[in-house]
């Protein structure tokens, strides 16, 4: 398939210093529903993937995206929630972008145009080949995270990718590639938009699935939750309310802060 940069194509809408309130936000509300269909479309695609990530992970393997821009704080994103959500040990599953941590509210100029720098960077958390690399590129063109995958596949670490765009160079380096084509955005190249739904999306479903295959998640509950907060405690004494029968709120919290664990209060319970 010849490659069609689909993400810098210029916006089906034009004028939108001209439009009303109304009609900017109806009409980037009409492109936002093309991309739960894009990513439909793509759902062999990310079936392969998340089998080969879950596969990894009940090994004992590890979870790595690597992104620039948007891109990577959404791979930092989907990292970050996976530790209180699904009590997972940090490092579990990792977020890296391209400038370091500055470049998570600040952008790092040429950051992501280095060839060589996303593989010291995964090198640095001792990536092998136990492990799943995930990149993460809009455009399917960054050459920082095209880099890392080429050392990865060098080094027998299976690889997946994310794009919105056919027949992208990084799906060429990728072992499971992921296209989610969701057309020119309503602002002509701010892949922030359509693009980064599609690939928070598949993101969720990544993560989300391979914890369920794990065995993080009982029913459709997050009984390995981290106690965080007292929404959560609350969230928790309902779980264990439902499960057990215990009909005192407070009984039902007294147990869950002693184990600080949903599923373990649960077993606990006699």
């Amino acid at each position: 398939m010849a490659f069609r940069k689909v993400t810098e194509e210029s916006s089906n809408h034009r004028h939108l210093e001209k439009m009303t309130v109304a009609e900017v936000i109806k009409n980037i509300n009409q492109e936002d529903q093309l991309v739960a269909l894009a990513v439909k479309e793509a759902l062999p695609q990310i079936e392969k993937l998340v089998i080969a990530v879950s596969e990894k992970m009940i090994d004992g393997g590890r979870l790595f995206y690597i992104g620039a821009g948007t891109s990577g704080r959404l791979g930092i994103l989907d990292a970050s929630e996976c530790v209180p959500t699904y009590g997972v040990p940090k490092g579990l599953v990792v977020g890296i972008i391209a400038g370091g941590d500055k470049a998570i509210v600040d952008p790092v100029e040429n950051a992501e145009d280095d060839t060589s720098q996303g593989w010291k960077d995964l090198q640095a958390y001792k990536v092998n080949e136990a492990d799943v690399v995930i990149g993460i590129a809009s455009s399917g063109t960054t050459p920082y995270v095209i880099g890392a995958l080429k050392k990865c596949r060098e080094n027998n670490i299976v690889t997946g990718s994310i794009a919105c765009n056919p027949g992208s160079p990084i799906s060429s380096v990728a072992d499971f590639p992921v296209e989610v084509v969701v057309g020119p955005e309503f602002v002509t190249g701010s892949t922030r938009m359509k693009s980064g739904t599609a690939q928070k999306m598949v993101l969720n479903m990544i993560s989300t699935t391979a914890m369920v295959q794990m065995g993080r998640v009982e029913d459709n509950k997050m009984v390995n939750m981290k106690l965080t907060n007292q929404k959560i405690v609350g969230r928790g004494t309902r779980m264990l309310m439902e499960k057990t029968g215990i009909k005192d709120e407070a009984t039902a919290k007294a147990l869950l802060l002693k184990y600080n664990n949903v599923k373990k209060a649960i077993e606990n319970y006699k």
